[in-house]
């Protein structure tokens, strides 16, 4: 990246992936934490796979959208998956292999990956 111009055209490219629908109160919503320790931690392959994933698979169903800070940065990268009508489930140490199997269990077959929850980690 040499120019503001060079950052601006990729942010405009990665915002028309995440932001590919408008949310509707009826659609799953994938939030990935993009807060410098999100970032840091690799939150941005874990957003990639997710939005290209959803995209692949057209799940029409479900808006995948970063964040800033979720307040767990010894977690990061973390994903939470909000469901209407379902408690958030919040995804932690996330990866981008780890990422597509939550959009192919999770969010194609309605199975939470405990593993990979909040609620399996010690604090």
């Amino acid at each position: 990246m040499k120019s503001l111009a060079e950052l601006k055209a990729i942010r405009e490219r990665m915002q028309g992936k995440v932001d590919m629908r408008h949310d509707n109160e009826n659609n799953i919503r994938v939030v990935v934490g993009m807060a410098t320790c999100g970032i840091a931690s690799g939150a941005r392959p874990v957003l990639k796979a997710l939005s290209d994933a959803v995209q692949e698979k057209e799940l029409t169903n479900v808006t995948v959208k970063q964040t800033g800070c979720i307040g767990l940065c010894k977690f990061e990268p973390i994903v939470e998956v909000m469901e209407p009508g379902k408690e958030k489930v919040t995804y932690v140490k996330m990866t981008a292999e780890k990422a597509l199997e939550v959009v192919e269990q999770h969010l194609m077959r309605g199975q939470v990956v405990t593993d990979y929850t909040l609620g399996d980690i010690k604090l």
